[in-house]
């Protein structure tokens, strides 16, 4: 129980961006996507990445709700995976020097005139500061004070619109490079007024954005914050960052920490060079530490591979809540998976009832015919 939000169980599909929406409207893709996790167990359901502002999408495929036009198609979804049972969430986020990017199969990098043939033309974008992500990128313009007031009124009529969607969580995406980060990381953020230079005054606009959502957002519904815990670049944002943030964020009403890490330098998805090992579980002391040295909740995530390992986390008090990204991608119904995997399912009662009915027949028969599985 979260506020006055209840779910099944601890597993939450990650937000995994498809790059597949049409100025920012939701698809029937977006739905059997989201709504085949909900019909496979999970406890929350996260739409992806959702920008509240046109120009802070990643790409054009990017999902949006910067507009009342985009309620309608986010609705759908949320009321679908309500239907089945789990929690619709939605995470709010503006790409800021990681806008106006190529989709990832067709570069993930800055866009080309071969993307510009497809109709995906470059726009403006904005970043704390004038330095872009690297060459060839494109240079964004530095936000001003007036900018900062506009960029809050979109997370809030992006919060609004998502309770109006029907979402019962909110998350704001804070990692990976992109805007918010960008303001928390002594990396990206060079700026010489009250939102750059010290830790305190580099947390200053993340934490207003949280402000403002939380004001816009129900009371007796949860606010979740995605963070890279560490940089894993030198000189950058480091965990005990991440804590002296995390006891800010609580005093601001963030009810869980979504621990994830890196993506300040390079694409999000593309494989950058890092000294973290990428080891199943590698982001869990992350969420650990941040869970003991703050008493907020947290979410892992990031290889966590099986229900046994997952388990163990949550038994061992390492995180609140497990996320399951690719490997939900791989296996739809890994939730489900789990709950037999760990004994307590034997009968298929957590699967749909379309789908129980029959493998309860087929249990049958594979045990008269001998066959173990």
């Amino acid at each position: 129980m979260l506020r006055n939000v209840q779910a099944r169980n601890r597993v939450v599909i990650s937000p995994m961006c498809q790059y597949s929406a049409q100025d920012g409207h939701v698809s029937d893709w977006h739905l059997v996507h989201l709504g085949k996790f909900a019909q496979g167990g999970a406890g929350v359901v996260f739409v992806e990445a959702t920008a509240v502002a046109a120009t802070g999408r990643i790409t054009h495929g990017d999902t949006g709700i910067w507009d009342d036009g985009h309620v309608s198609s986010l609705r759908r979804i949320a009321s679908f995976v309500k239907d089945q049972g789990a929690v619709p969430a939605i995470q709010l986020a503006h790409a800021g020097r990681k806008a106006s990017m190529a989709r990832p199969w067709y570069g993930n990098g800055p866009l080309t005139p071969d993307d510009l043939a497809r109709g995906d033309a470059a726009w403006r974008i904005v970043a704390p500061t004038e330095t872009p992500l690297g060459e060839g990128w494109i240079a964004p313009r530095a936000l001003k004070k007036g900018d900062l007031e506009v960029l809050l009124n979109a997370y809030r009529q992006a919060a609004r619109r998502a309770h109006a969607a029907g979402f019962d969580i909110v998350e704001i995406h804070a990692a990976h490079g992109y805007l918010l980060h960008t303001f928390l990381s002594p990396i990206s953020n060079a700026r010489s007024d009250e939102y750059g230079g010290s830790l305190e005054n580099r947390m200053r606009f993340p934490l207003e954005v949280v402000r403002a959502v939380r004001e816009a957002w129900p009371q007796d519904k949860p606010l979740f914050f995605r963070c890279s815990s560490i940089d894993d670049v030198e000189g950058g944002w480091s965990l005990e960052d991440t804590i002296s943030l995390s006891k800010e964020l609580k005093q601001k009403g963030v009810d869980v920490v979504d621990c994830s890490s890196g993506g300040i330098l390079g694409s999000a998805t593309a494989a950058t060079k890092t000294t973290l090992p990428r080891v199943p579980g590698f982001q869990l002391p992350f969420s650990e530490r941040v869970r003991k040295e703050t008493g907020l909740k947290t979410m892992a995530v990031g290889l966590i591979l099986d229900a046994r390992q997952a388990e163990e986390a949550l038994q061992g008090g390492r995180a609140d809540l497990i996320a399951i990204g690719r490997e939900a991608l791989y296996d739809p119904n890994w939730p489900l998976h789990a709950a037999r995997e760990l004994g307590v399912d034997a009968e298929y009662a957590r699967w749909p009832q379309q789908y129980g009915w029959w493998l309860t027949r087929r249990e049958s028969a594979l045990k008269k015919a001998g066959v173990r599985r």
